[in-house]
């Protein structure tokens, strides 16, 4: 119950901050992604199975408020989740240069599988551009410590950690 109450407590500070990022960063006309790097830090701590729920339900929320393909996020959160996933036995993720790299990374293919899924199933474009994804990802990345450490202080001794 513990486990559920803090979960369901992280993802709704994780879509405020995704919010509120993207918010401020529009301005400036950079696309930040927010709950990209929170599933990024839940699919390198947590178990299989929960970070794959984390992973879809995140993306699947996103897509209930946005104008684009409706999920074409979902999908892009499950494919991040199993490259996460799969990097998480081989990456040092107690780092943080590791965690930065790997959520630059995901970020910009987040943003590449998005504006190809809207490019194919509704035949439109949504690319934010070149440099405001490159600042998006930027700044996900700085924020990727903070955020995998917070994940990790608030799951500790969770029974959906992974063992180390």
């Amino acid at each position: 119950m513990i486990n559920a109450l803090k979960l369901i407590f992280l993802f709704v500070c994780a879509t405020v901050l995704h919010w509120a990022f993207a918010s401020f960063f529009a301005r400036f006309g950079v696309s930040v992604n927010i709950l990209l790097v929170f599933v990024t830090a839940f699919c390198a701590l947590f178990k299989l199975p929960f970070a794959y729920t984390i992973a879809f339900v995140s993306g699947l929320f996103l897509d209930f408020f946005g104008t684009k393909l409706f999920g074409n996020n979902a999908v892009t959160f499950t494919v991040g989740a199993c490259v996460s996933c799969n990097l998480a036995p081989r990456v040092d993720f107690d780092e943080p240069f590791p965690q930065m790299v790997a959520v630059f990374g995901l970020t910009w293919l987040a943003g590449v599988l998005n504006t190809l899924l809207v490019l194919v199933f509704a035949s439109a474009t949504v690319w934010p551009g070149f440099f405001s994804l490159l600042g998006g990802s930027l700044i996900d990345a700085l924020c990727a410590p903070m955020i995998f450490w917070w994940v990790r202080r608030i799951m500790n001794y969770s029974s959906i950690l992974k063992q180390v």
